[in-house]
């Protein structure tokens, strides 16, 4: 009897000794995160936040998607001239007799053009949404991002691209902009090495209990909407600890992180899951959305509901996060 509790025993501390290293690996993120009152908005933040909102305030003055399609074309548009003179291009593709394009901004890499980095965020708005966090609050910090790396020389490719027909009836299909993006890339051999998916980065909220979560991982996290989360699958570990680490050196906004199992409910649920298909690493950056913003995919998810001041501190902590992952 007494080995028999012994090798039980030992089970129990293996059992542990292996949740707790799963803890380490995939919940547990790198460097601490930000605490305590943040200090005042810089000149150059005030400068980013102010462009952020106009941004904002002009993708969501309406829905933007294949219903509405005058409306889809005019932000394809925006965001094309708002990135004119940093090589733009679209990348078009039929659907249901409608032309779709993803609109891509490259900078060419300086030592290492073969290694591409991707930060993505996807243009479309849900039917019967203006979609101002989800996803102008995206497209306008992708926006502020390719305008800071417009007049510098990465070592890696860099490309900046607006995704098209994340929303249903499109959503996790072939016909999504980042699936048709993320294929085409992989059937030329294209060498990415990290995507970033900006999805939904705008909605904060301080009060206890702001925060929900999928089932089983709400005991691992705060109850407090007020920080910005990076997520991923579990094959994408490394990339979102390397990510999750950057922001926190750099960044006056709370953070936190998980690489957990794409089939648990919110995991994959934006463009990161296209390039998950294909053989890429890839991560999300979100303010988590649903589990938090009651205005998500509602005539309610309005520019005037989104916290710009922490949306400028986010969008220019991932200027450090992608400046570290464009250096091999």
């Amino acid at each position: 009897m007494k080995a028999v509790l012994t090798t039980l025993g030992s089970l129990v501390l293996i059992v542990v000794a292996a949740l707790a290293l799963a803890w380490l690996s995939f919940v547990r993120m790198p460097k601490r995160t930000f605490r305590g009152t943040p200090p005042p908005l810089t000149p150059p933040q005030l400068a980013l936040r102010d462009a952020l909102r106009g941004d904002v305030m002009r993708l969501a003055a309406t829905e933007r998607n294949v219903v509405l399609t005058r409306e889809y074309d005019a932000a394809a548009k925006y965001i094309a001239e708002s990135l004119a003179g940093y090589g733009v291009s679209r990348q078009e593709f039929d659907v249901e007799g409608y032309r779709c394009a993803n609109i891509e901004a490259e900078l060419r890499g300086a030592t290492k053009p073969h290694e591409i980095v991707v930060i993505g965020a996807h243009y479309d708005s849900v039917d019967g949404a203006p979609g101002a966090d989800d996803n102008a609050s995206g497209v306008a910090a992708l926006l502020a991002l390719a305008k800071t790396f417009a007049h510098e020389r990465p070592a890696r490719t860099l490309r900046f691209v607006a995704f098209a027909n994340e929303e249903p009836p499109y959503f996790q299909s072939e016909h999504m902009g980042s699936y048709v993006y993320a294929r085409r890339a992989r059937e030329r051999g294209e060498k990415i090495m990290a995507m970033i998916s900006l999805e939904s980065i705008g909605y904060f909220r301080n009060e206890e209990g702001s925060q929900q979560y999928p089932s089983g991982v709400g005991w691992l996290y705060p109850s407090r909407g007020n920080f910005i989360a990076f997520v991923s699958n579990l094959g994408s570990r490394v990339l979102l600890r390397r990510a999750c680490a950057t922001f926190r050196r750099h960044a006056t906004v709370p953070s936190e992180g998980g690489a957990l199992p794409d089939a648990l409910p919110g995991v994959g649920w934006s463009d990161q899951w296209s390039f998950w298909q294909h053989g890429y690493d890839a991560i999300m950056v979100t303010d988590t959305a649903i589990f938090r913003n009651p205005n998500y995919h509602t005539p309610h998810d309005t520019p005037e509901t989104l916290d710009y001041d922490r949306l400028a501190r986010v969008t220019d902590g991932m200027v450090a996060v992608v400046r570290d992952l464009c250096t091999p």
